[in-house]
């Protein structure tokens, strides 16, 4: 069954994609950035961008009924590969206990003001009570 979450972003109606879409126990979360979706605010400081990109990260995951446990796989994008080590703490935090597989790719971001575009595929597992 599949189902399609919203952040609530512009982008998504803009563009015409989800944050995140799930198919059965497969959630997929589109490429998100720093920005405060209620705001459209973006700090200018890479750690912060990649501090609030998590945050809505995990905003989408608990929509789906999932949470950083379930990631499989991320993808970080940055304009200068010189910021990763900035975003390392914050992405410690995040994955640290969890460890997917992951690649940091150097490119161009949509919006000049990004920093950093993370990108996760997680998968629902059962849990013992």
């Amino acid at each position: 069954m599949r189902s399609l979450i919203s952040s609530g972003s512009r982008f998504e109606a803009d563009i015409g994609y989800s944050r995140a879409v799930v198919d059965g126990d497969w959630i997929f979360v589109s490429g998100t950035t720093g920005f405060d979706y209620a705001t459209m605010a973006i700090s200018e400081d890479v750690a912060e961008q990649a501090e609030q990109t998590l945050t809505n990260i995990a905003a989408a995951l608990a929509e789906a009924g999932s949470s950083f446990a379930d990631v499989l796989r991320v993808r970080y994008i940055l304009p200068r590969a010189e910021d990763f080590p900035a975003c390392w703490p914050a992405l410690q935090r995040a994955f640290g206990n969890v460890r997917p597989a992951a690649t940091m790719i150097a490119a161009g971001l949509a919006d000049p003001r990004m920093k950093i575009e993370i990108e996760v595929t997680a998968r629902r597992l059962a849990r013992a009570e």
